[in-house]
């Protein structure tokens, strides 16, 4: 039997160490931490001298800043409900603890301990003590179960993956004192997942079963909308999310009631509802951004500046992207929901050359109707001679068929999709009461995914997959005989209005991770149809979006990088302004501007005084303010918040473009110093990366 994560951890601390006990596993080495080197060991007996700290529900892992290291506990989790008799938590609240007794304040680890801090407080993340919620039970059907909890966790959704290293480094290799394996911090690491995750008790026909909705975020890429977008060169794309609809039929272990998941929950074994076998049904989608080398570039603008290199420099990212995919997924039915004029052509274009770059010998098919001239468009192989073969490519011009609230013509799609969802079945497990390994007896498996996409991969990719969520559903509720042949879950309206529940808060946890506000369009997927509060809604979304991407999103990004170990602490100095003093002045100037016309508009005035005077002085201010906002807006890019840590090629580029316009402005132009700590860097970029986009 594997070692589980313990369930109860106490800190001791001195000025020495910390010390990690378990109260309950008496027996369990001690894992120290050594202060302020923050070198791992393994103590067999108690620490004497250690004071008691709190107790804590587990260690998130440990990351080095730019002057000390810290140990990151989780000290409140939130239960969810139980998956297969497992209780799943939340992550509520964690603490920072310093390996220096006495804190070193600089203004940098400062601003990187504010950010880690309001990232961890914001990002959705859940854990279990005995059930990987990292894989899906198509994969932990395959998976060896002797294997500690982190060792079986699915890589791309170990959120924290990179804060466990050290600890990951220590069980694997240990210490010049102690060499070799130490498999008793084993305990000790507990993977966590970012993303959604919902549990629901409901019944449906009179027939009780448990609804769950997973989906989970991949570390690799991960970032926000707009500086993080297209694949990177080991290809991972941004914004990849897998989602599981799961449906457990005769579980009556789920819930928030039971057991608190002691020695005998760990398997999950307390039998079904009146003897029956419990059944695990699940549905597998994934998405992810367009796999080409493509940014969108903020400069204030409402709508940003799109770049998209050579289609051929992405095909070997892109390969590597799909390989993965094929063998974790089987064939892949890639739904491109892009529109198919103005700006987001080039980008529908783009995947379109790269996947009959992909697979051999392709040929395609379009689809017209009175709306559209290419309704459907399909690229497939003309059959099966290598690894890339497996993936069939589908365009659907979303935007033009559901024009005027016309939500049902997405119908259209899954029309199109129909037998190939129907070859690709669903995974179908039942319980094995006899398993003292927890594991489930296979009965059917699914043999492709549908992997969905828009231009963020946000709202109308949400709409797709829960219409292909329902398709599945109704199908899953058929075959085991709780809904009758052409009958649909809509005839029980309590249960359809979970359903909705659940994928619209999955479309808002999704999109706030990636753009910073709820999802779009999640009145339909909450009520069916498009509502007037809903239009409203989404319009106040898009402005919050527009303020996020443009003003805050940039120290987003920067969490994300060191959170996840894309940027490592140096000794520089990374969130050093280098614009000019004057550059950074003008936004203050323009906010003095707008004060002082104000002060000049509602100040009361004697009968007696001059009136010309206050009209020059709030002429004057409205004059400076009025050149301030032309000024801001006509050089985007030096007010945009980018992330400082791992600068973006583009953002370099265009910054060094709008500096050098500005030395030519013939009213400041000669009042902003001509260096600029970003010149060299902006070069190398120029000579790198500049040839190489398409403009």
């Amino acid at each position: 039997m594997a070692a589980l994560p313990f369930r109860d951890i106490n800190v001791h601390a001195s000025a020495s160490h910390y010390a990690f006990t378990s109260p309950s596993t008496p027996s369990a080495p001690t894992l120290v931490v050594d202060r302020p080197t923050g070198d791992l060991r393994l103590n067999d007996g108690g620490l004497l001298g250690g004071k008691r700290v709190s107790s804590i529900a587990g260690i998130l892992g440990m990351i080095r800043l730019r002057l000390d290291k810290y140990i990151i506990v989780i000290t409140k989790a939130q239960p969810m409900g139980r998956l297969k008799g497992h209780m799943i938590y939340k992550v509520i609240a964690t603490e920072f603890l310093p390996l220096r007794e006495r804190p070193l304040h600089d203004q940098d680890e400062d601003a990187f301990l504010a950010m880690l801090k309001a990232f961890v407080k914001s990002g959705p993340m859940y854990f279990s003590y005995s059930f990987d919620i990292t894989n899906t039970f198509q994969r932990q059907a395959q998976l060896d179960v002797s294997q500690p909890l982190w060792k079986r966790a699915d890589d791309r959704f170990f959120w924290n993956r990179f804060i466990q290293s050290d600890l990951i480094d220590f069980r694997n290799t240990g210490t010049r004192q102690h060499h070799g394996e130490q498999p008793g911090v084993d305990p000790y690491i507990l993977p966590v997942m970012f993303g959604m995750l919902e549990i629901a008790t409901t019944k449906i026909n009179a027939t009780p079963l448990t609804l769950v909705l997973i989906t989970r975020r991949s570390r690799h890429r991960a970032g926000t909308r707009h500086f993080s977008r297209g694949i990177d060169e080991e290809g991972h794309v941004a914004n990849y999310n897998e989602t599981e609809q799961i449906v457990l039929l005769n579980d009556s272990t789920s819930g928030l009631g039971g057991f608190a998941g002691g020695g005998g929950m760990q398997n999950g074994k307390v039998g079904g509802a009146s003897g029956k076998e419990v059944q695990i049904m699940s549905y597998v989608q994934t998405r992810g951004s367009v796999p080409v080398y493509w940014a969108e570039i903020n400069s204030l603008k409402y709508v940003p500046k799109l770049q998209i290199r050579g289609v051929e420099s992405a095909v070997s990212a892109a390969k590597a992207h799909f390989d993965e995919q094929i063998r974790l997924y089987g064939d892949n039915y890639l739904v491109n929901l892009v529109n198919q004029k103005g700006r987001e052509k080039r980008v529908k274009d783009a995947y379109e050359q790269l996947v009959k770059l992909l697979v051999s010998t392709p040929y395609q098919r379009t689809q017209a109707d009175s709306i559209s001239d290419e309704k459907i468009r399909i690229v497939e192989p003309s059959g099966r001679h290598q690894a890339m073969d497996r993936l069939h490519y589908i365009y659907f011009d979303f935007h033009n068929e559901t024009k005027g609230l016309k939500w049902h013509r997405a119908q259209l799609l899954l029309d199109q999709l129909s037998s190939a969802l129907d070859e690709q079945q669903y995974f179908r497990g039942i319980d094995m009461p006899a398993n003292l390994e927890g594991r489930l007896e296979v009965r059917n498996q699914q043999t492709s995914v549908v992997r969905t996409n828009c231009m963020d991969c946000l709202d109308r990719t949400n709409v797709i997959q829960s219409m292909l969520a329902r398709t599945a559903l109704n199908r899953q509720l058929t075959d085991i005989g709780v809904l009758t042949r052409g009958e649909n879950f809509t005839s029980d309206p309590e249960f359809e209005v979970l359903f909705r529940k659940l994928w619209a808060d999955n479309a808002d946890v999704v999109s706030k991770s990636y753009s910073g506000t709820g999802a779009l369009k999640t009145d339909f997927t909450r009520t069916g149809k498009r509502t007037l509060a809903g239009a409203l809604q989404d319009g106040r979304n898009s402005l919050v979006r527009y303020g996020m991407n443009n003003f805050m999103d940039g120290t987003r990004q920067d969490a994300f990088d060191l959170f996840l170990g894309t940027y490592i602490p140096g000794t520089n100095h990374p969130f050093t302004d280098s614009r000019p003093l004057l550059i950074q002045s003008i936004p203050y100037i323009f906010a003095f501007s707008i004060f002082f016309v104000l002060v000049g508009v509602f100040t009361r005035r004697l009968p007696d005084s001059a009136v010309l005077p206050v009209r020059i002085f709030i002429l004057f201010w409205l004059v400076v303010g009025g050149w301030c906002a032309n000024f801001i807006f006509s050089n985007g890019m030096l007010y945009v918040n980018w992330p400082k840590l791992n600068p973006r090629p583009w953002a370099m580029e265009g910054f060094q473009e709008s500096i050098t316009k500005v030395h030519k402005d013939k009213l400041i132009g000669s009042f902003v110093s001509g260096h600029d700590r970003t010149l060299s860097t902006a070069r190398y970029t120029n000579a790198e990366e500049g040839k190489k986009r398409i403009e």
